[in-house]
């Protein structure tokens, strides 16, 4: 058996399939972790995301900002769903629209494998946050996501504030572990995320830190696979793997292994570079 994490798909199938077919992927064999943001920008985001949910039963999924917006959609009135772009479009008046994103709304914000050595999240974690503390915030909103009171939250899901602190209650908090789970890249030494800074390591203003380099920061005793940051590419240290290599804006899709000792990336072409 094999256990790969693979980066961002946002909706390139041909990618997908071709990365799949070069790690010999057996479903009746082998796992595969999906690091979010399966849907949007690639132009076929609803192949993309029937096939992973034809996978379901072998793989498994944290959700990303993408997936996350796409659910927030699905709540709003036809005319406001008809105003998103073609590619979001075609699953949300898709036949099989219902099954596709109840699936998906049950997909977790953290994954972790004790025995297996390995966490996933999408973008980050806050500093202080152990590994049991991540798995805690992600219960707390997929309990949300999973029941009666969804439209509440993916309504009042987006915004920038509050900055986390333990003592946030209701939507704030769900607000602020969404944001740290699904949007992180650069924060403070206190955690407070700095959103409007998307480049490369070297890039940010004084006094910022990629996530995963903020000092002090906890040891979580697991390495840990993320995506999200395409500037960054593929970036190994500091027990972080990031696997989002730019696929949907001309770069590459990424696979790392998971069991064994040694290291393991597979790598395909993603779509062509948008004109």
């Amino acid at each position: 058996m094999a256990v790969w994490a693979i980066g961002d798909l946002q909706g390139c199938l041909g990618p997908t399939e071709r990365l799949l077919e070069r790690i010999a992927f057996d479903p009746a064999r082998d796992r595969l972790w999906f690091c979010g943001d399966l849907v949007n920008r690639g132009g076929e985001s609803l192949e993309t995301l029937r096939l992973v949910h034809s996978l379901r039963d072998s793989a498994v999924t944290v959700l990303g900002n993408h997936d996350l917006s796409l659910l927030a959609i699905a709540e709003r009135r036809e005319a406001d769903q008809r105003k998103v772009n073609p590619d979001l479009q075609r699953v949300l008046f898709a036949p099989d629209r219902d099954q596709l994103l109840d699936w998906l709304r049950t997909q977790p914000l953290v994954h972790a494998d004790r025995e297996l050595g390995w966490m996933m999240v999408h973008a980050g974690l806050a500093p202080k946050w152990t590994a049991d503390d991540a798995l805690a915030m992600s219960g707390e909103v997929e309990r949300v996501l999973q029941g009666n009171n969804r439209q509440g939250l993916l309504r009042n899901m987006y915004g920038d504030r509050p900055a986390w602190s333990p003592g946030l209650r209701g939507t704030d908090r769900l607000r602020a572990i969404i944001n740290i789970f699904t949007r992180m890249r650069y924060c403070s030494p206190r955690g407070r995320i700095a959103f409007e800074e998307k480049g490369a390591p070297g890039t940010q203003q004084p006094g910022l830190y990629p996530w995963y380099e903020v000092p002090g920061r906890v040891d979580r005793g697991l390495k840990l696979a993320c995506g999200h940051w395409s500037s960054l590419g593929l970036f190994i240290g500091h027990g972080i793997h990031a696997l989002d290599t730019g696929a949907v804006w001309g770069g590459t899709l990424t696979a790392l292994r998971l069991d064994g000792d040694a290291l393991c990336v597979v790598q395909v072409p993603g779509r062509p570079k948008p004109d």
